[in-house]
């Protein structure tokens, strides 16, 4: 077995920015569960800005890279207030088959200015 990690981080001013200059974004990005979710807090920008990060990094565990897998086909669910878990669908959850993921976790986390995730992988040779 081998441990696979992914990370990535954004500003949250420019994930602000991409949001207001195309308001479309959060369907094409987001998981309807993951806006609703965002959408709960006054300051919805931080919690879609971790859950992007959260897909960027579950990408490159599976050594892919944007335009490879839709953003939607990897979801950040919650559920209560449990830790975060990811949901694979069509191509991500068929990539994760091919490389042998077993098992995936991810954490997220932002401050005033950046949001950030990590997603860990592992992978059955």
């Amino acid at each position: 077995m081998r441990v696979l990690c992914g990370t990535d981080v954004i500003e949250l001013a420019r994930m602000a920015e991409a949001l207001e200059r195309t308001p479309r974004l959060v369907d094409r990005i987001f998981d309807p569960r993951e806006s609703e979710y965002a959408f709960t807090h006054a300051n919805p920008t931080p919690h879609l800005a971790a859950r992007f990060c959260a897909k960027e990094a579950v990408m490159k565990v599976l050594g892919k890279g944007i335009g490879s897998i839709n953003f939607r086909d990897i979801v950040v669910v919650r559920v209560s207030l449990e830790r975060p878990k990811i949901e694979l669908t069509n191509t991500a959850a068929e990539l994760a088959r091919e490389v042998g993921l077993i098992d995936l976790d991810v954490s997220l986390s932002h401050s005033e200015t950046i949001a950030t995730a990590m997603a860990v992988g592992i992978i059955e040779d």
